[in-house]
């Protein structure tokens, strides 16, 4: 396995056209692998090809990818990238084995993390009806999405909470009882985005033939709860929409400082 980070260059054509189409991106990102298709959902032990592009700043613009295998991603650097200022020993990306961090998740371990999700339910209209997968649009059911105790015991961590006296709401709450997600816990929503494109190879712009996703950023803090489920869900991916963009979890270790 391993993790690679490559940095757009948005003042370019090039850039600027992938960055608007999460197809072409995900198309770009799996050419970095000779040996896979743009279709190919992973390997035989469920490792397969994640991506994430973090927006930092309009001209820090950061693609991440895990993959099973080591990218070439040359085409990237000719196309968006400082192709004039790459060098054999900096070709205008980072690539690094994986699999000596995986080793050192530990259970108990704290760590910061960051997650771009598609957040989802099923829901039915009417009584009858089929199940509707249907996207989760406020930040408060975004949170409870991640915060699904089956979900995050399956991905291998629970979500930190803040400590009593660092909340700002008595017990957390709000009115209606309702918990309030974003000042009992160390996690946090952002920039959301509402994503429609035509399906690849779709013969028209009809509603029928369009990919329709909400997409948001998730910043927080987690516990390792089993480590073996939580590699999983590092180099599997978590939720869907896997091929826009989603599902790529990244962590780095939380600093603490003694009292």
């Amino acid at each position: 396995m391993y993790l690679s980070r490559f940095r757009f260059n948005t003042a370019r054509p090039g850039a600027r056209r992938l960055l608007s189409s999460p197809q072409s991106l995900h198309a770009a990102v799996m050419s970095s692998f000779p040996h896979l298709l743009p279709t190919d959902s992973g390997t035989a032990d469920g490792s397969r090809v994640l991506w994430r592009l973090d927006r930092n700043a309009a001209a820090e613009v950061l693609l991440y990818v895990v993959s099973p295998d080591q990218p070439d991603m040359t085409h990237l650097v000719e196309q968006a990238g400082w192709p004039a200022a790459a060098t054999a020993e900096a070709p205008g990306w980072q690539s690094r084995p994986y699999v000596p961090f995986l080793d050192r998740l530990a259970e108990g371990s704290v760590w910061a993390f960051r997650l771009t999700a598609n957040p989802v339910h099923q829901i039915r209209r009417k009584e009858g009806e089929p199940t509707k997968r249907t996207a989760h649009l406020t930040p408060t059911h975004q949170m409870e999405w991640l915060l699904d105790a089956r979900r995050q015991e399956r991905s291998g961590f629970l979500i930190c909470e803040k400590p009593a006296e660092n909340r700002l709401l008595p017990g957390g709450t709000t009115h209606h009882k309702r918990p309030q997600h974003g000042d009992r816990y160390e996690l946090m929503v952002r920039d959301q985005r509402n994503l429609s494109f035509p399906k690849q190879g779709a013969g028209n712009a009809s509603t029928r033939n369009r990919v329709t996703l909400v997409t948001v950023t998730y910043d927080g803090r987690l516990t390792v709860t089993d480590p073996d489920r939580l590699r999983a869900t590092l180099t599997q991916g978590l939720g869907k929409a896997k091929a826009y963009g989603c599902g790529l979890m990244t962590l780095v270790p939380f600093a603490t400082t003694a009292g």
